[in-house]
């Protein structure tokens, strides 16, 4: 590729990466404040909301990938993120129905699982912009995973905080998608 297909390449995935966060931001809040409202009622509502979450950053991922312009590049944490992703929708779903504590650990477990492959992909998709607090979100993930996986192996009761995590998430997607608006600008 030439030095203008590749900066034009790169232009073009930091509009879709902007747009992609944008979506994601408001899927977060959204989702955030469903949980907030039902996470004191365990039941099928709560549930669906556990199960949809890792299932939305699976399809999301699905779509970065898809739109991602180095073809070269090894995708690998990307597919990873994929895989362990739809895991966790199943897994969450079978662990939601039996005890809050249980949920807890697995989200846990795919918070960690998720966002070290988040700060690796940040990382390496630093040319696009707006990547920082995409580097931030994926390891205040894997801190804030290990914080759920301790609270549901000591037997917590609440699964609210994991819409504060969704939340938080939410913020850092925000801030690259503004980030990225921003960036072409200063390129001009």
């Amino acid at each position: 590729m030439t030095a203008i297909t590749e900066t034009a390449a790169s232009l073009t995935y930091g509009r879709l990466l902007r747009r992609l966060y944008f979506i994601r931001f408001v899927f977060a809040i959204a989702w955030a404040g469903l949980v907030f409202a039902t996470a004191s009622a365990a039941g099928p509502l709560l549930t669906a909301l556990l199960i949809v979450y890792p299932l939305f950053d699976a399809g999301a991922v699905l779509w970065q990938l898809r739109a991602a312009p180095d073809a070269r590049r090894s995708k690998t944490p990307e597919w990873i993120n994929v895989v362990v992703s739809v895991a966790v929708a199943i897994a969450l779903g079978i662990a939601s129905a039996t005890a809050v504590p249980a949920a807890l650990v697995v989200w846990g477990v795919w918070a960690v699982g998720s966002g070290i492959p988040q700060l690796i992909t940040a990382i390496r998709n630093r040319r696009s912009g707006g990547q920082v607090a995409q580097m931030l979100s994926g390891g205040i993930s894997v801190l804030a995973g290990a914080g759920f996986l301790l609270q549901g192996l000591q037997g917590a009761g609440s699964i609210a905080g994991v819409a504060g995590y969704a939340t938080l998430g939410g913020v850092f997607f925000v801030i690259s998608a503004l980030r990225l608006t921003i960036k072409p600008k200063e390129s001009a």
